[in-house]
């Protein structure tokens, strides 16, 4: 069974927002609704998404700040700007942003569907792949592709290394990953031996060591 897309709506005018979540779920979405730029970030840094929506003028953050700060952290959920402000030059700013998509205030309901529709089908695109350090893993089948050719993971090492490559810039603590790739254990050692396995298969540096923190996606 096929999980509902996620959308994140970030969004202060509460009937505006209220609306819109309405409209989401009936086209099938789980929708979660941040009223304000902090809410929105907490929920974009802690949450995956396959679409996410930001008014610009937010309380706490305002929407391109949030945007930004989530690429900084990796973070590439493709995301739609929606504005009051409408002009090319604001256009313009939000793209440079980081956003797919700009649409102004007002718009036609239609239009915002189809444009949500048309992101989530690149997020469908892109996310079967990730880049990793000298290659790209496949998501579907829990291989990395390098220039001597494909690498095979266990479902454990392509959950660590998924964990990792889908945020890399973050720092993970062997406790965060423990919680996230290996539910079932108790010992956050099992996370020190399943980087062992990913460095031993496609060399140390695809994973680093953040001293005193935990570790990270190694660097290109």
């Amino acid at each position: 069974m096929t999980a509902q897309p996620r959308v994140l709506l970030v969004e202060d005018e509460a009937e505006l927002a209220a609306m819109l979540a309405g409209l989401l779920a009936e086209e099938g979405y789980v929708v979660d609704v941040a009223p304000d730029g902090h809410t929105g970030l907490h929920y974009g840094l802690s949450r995956r998404y396959d679409v996410a929506v930001l008014d610009r003028g937010l309380p706490a953050v305002e929407g391109l700040d949030l945007l930004a700060r989530l690429r900084r952290t990796g973070i590439t959920t493709p995301v739609l700007v929606l504005s009051a402000l409408g002009n090319p030059a604001d256009r313009v700013e939000g793209l440079d942003a980081g956003a797919e998509d700009y649409l102004a205030k007002p718009f036609d309901i239609d239009e915002l569907l189809a444009r949500i529709r048309a992101l989530h089908r690149r997020h469908l695109d892109t996310a079967r792949t990730l880049p990793v350090p000298g290659g790209a893993l496949d998501l579907d089948t829990r291989e990395v592709h390098t220039a001597a050719g494909p690498v095979s993971l266990s479902q454990r090492e392509a959950d660590l290394l998924t964990a990792l490559a889908a945020r890399p810039k973050q720092v993970f603590s062997r406790d965060d990953l423990l919680a996230r790739c290996f539910p079932e254990a108790e010992n956050p050692v099992v996370v020190d031996t399943y980087v062992h396995y990913l460095r031993r298969k496609l060399g140390r540096p695809v994973v680093d060591t953040i001293r005193g923190r935990g570790y990270r996606l190694g660097g290109p």
